[in-house]
């Protein structure tokens, strides 16, 4: 189904061949930067063949593969399942570090929406970026790992941000797992997939995808505080996932009319609480005073 990349690949280039053409790398980033589920239209369009098995069907809820081993940035042996430590939701980022363009993109955006939240990889939620490419090595993996550690500008966020790489049965069970599809493409000689990112539970299952190059800080913050189900985040953060919900046409936290009825139910009886409490010490210490 999907065809295996070279095992070769140039320094700094990813995997050999004649580059792409400007035309056909446009045109394919267009279509995987809107591979986005959405409801089914009048009218749909045959996707072109290279991106044939590639998108994202969601798995809400599915446990991810966390005994499968990898290799980290340091050329250690490790698991899945490392990260997952019950307390901290993870951020999965799935692509290749070879990737000329779209995977530079997405971890980019993930990158500045980070730099904005108060929040740290390590601290209140951990980051696995995991290259679908299993002719990629640590010492690559390192090198990427010490730029995006740069840009985000926490070197104390370096143990909790991992950068792995592993054998190509064990990165096909973690893309199964979440429905990550993808491809190696012969003509453009790279892979072709969609742009996302995974926000799972600490415990290791699919909690919320989120779509796009570009993450605004509230919706990660959100999505983390959903993954961690009150583990971590602010009384405030609690109120505001209770008035805002996920809308996946967006791609961000929508206020949501059903949340916010239901929160100005609650002030409304707390507030009139108060006020019968009020009446009733008044009246007693009048009663005493008599």
């Amino acid at each position: 189904m999907t065809r295996r990349g070279p095992a070769r690949r140039r320094s700094g280039r990813g995997l050999p061949g004649r580059p792409p053409t400007a035309p056909r790398l446009i045109s394919l980033l267009a279509v995987l930067l809107t591979a986005v589920p959405a409801a089914p239209a009048d009218r749909t369009e045959k996707a072109p063949a290279e991106l044939d098995g590639v998108g994202v069907t969601e798995h809400r809820s599915a446990p991810l593969p966390l005994d499968r081993p990898f290799v980290d940035e340091e050329g250690r042996a490790v698991r899945l399942g490392d990260y997952f430590d019950g307390r901290r939701p993870v951020i999965l980022n799935l692509g290749y570090y070879g990737c000329p363009m779209l995977c530079g993109l997405v971890v980019n955006g993930l990158t500045a929406g980070m730099k904005q939240m108060d929040w740290s990889p390590g601290a209140e939620y951990q980051v696995v970026t995991l290259s679908i490419n299993p002719a990629e090595k640590p010492t690559l993996a390192k090198a990427k790992k010490q730029n995006y550690i740069k840009e985000l500008g926490r070197p104390s966020s370096a143990g909790g941000w991992r950068f792995l790489t592993g054998r190509q049965a064990d990165i096909r069970a973690v893309t199964d797992a979440v429905g990550f599809g993808y491809r190696w493409v012969e003509e453009t000689q790279q892979f072709a997939h969609a742009a996302v990112i995974v926000v799972c539970t600490p415990d290791g299952r699919v909690s919320r995808y989120l779509y796009g190059i570009e993450f605004d800080p509230q919706t990660l913050r959100l999505s983390l505080v959903e993954a961690a189900k009150g583990k971590i985040g602010s009384p405030l953060d609690q109120v505001l996932l209770f008035c805002f919900h996920y809308d996946a046409r967006e791609g961000r936290y929508a206020l949501a009319a059903a949340g916010l009825m239901r929160l100005g139910g609650v002030v409304t009886a707390v507030a009139l609480g108060a006020f019968l409490l009020s009446l009733w010490r008044r009246e007693k210490r009048r009663r005493v005073a008599s």
